[in-house]
């Protein structure tokens, strides 16, 4: 039986790699982040919820490409991981981009536009990176 030829059972695969790699993806950005994540989101900083959110449709989004248009969950993950470093670097030219004032320290303070921003690029980066995917 070709398991993978069943809709539900990949589609189920699918989202269970997903789900892992948006796990791991999220705690790689927790480690180059200077503030933590989710104690920051459960204080009501609502800049690092934006960024956090922009990271998580990024990531998301990038894995939608990959699995659109890839039939194997080994290419669909070996081009999620790529579309990843992709955006991590984004997130770093960002930081290099802006020498007036640091994003992680303005986003760890709550600066919603800096935030906002942040969330922006991913989005927008995964856009692009995921059009890139074969």
């Amino acid at each position: 039986m070709d398991f993978m030829g069943n809709a539900f059972l990949k589609t189920a695969a699918n989202y269970s790699v997903v789900v892992l790699c948006l796990v791991v993806f999220l705690a790689v950005f927790e480690l180059v982040t200077r503030y933590k994540n989710w104690v920051e989101i459960k204080n009501g900083n609502f800049s690092v919820a934006m960024a956090t959110g922009g990271k998580i449709f990024g990531i998301a989004n990038i894995f939608r490409y990959s699995i659109g248009q890839n039939d194997s969950i080994v290419t669909m993950i070996t081009w999620g991981i790529f579309g990843f470093v992709l955006l991590l670097i984004g997130y770093f030219i960002f930081e290099f981009l802006t020498p007036k004032f640091q994003i992680d320290k303005e986003i760890e303070n709550d600066n919603r536009a800096v935030g906002f921003i942040s969330m922006i690029i991913s989005i927008g980066l995964s856009f692009v990176i995921g059009e890139g995917i074969e």
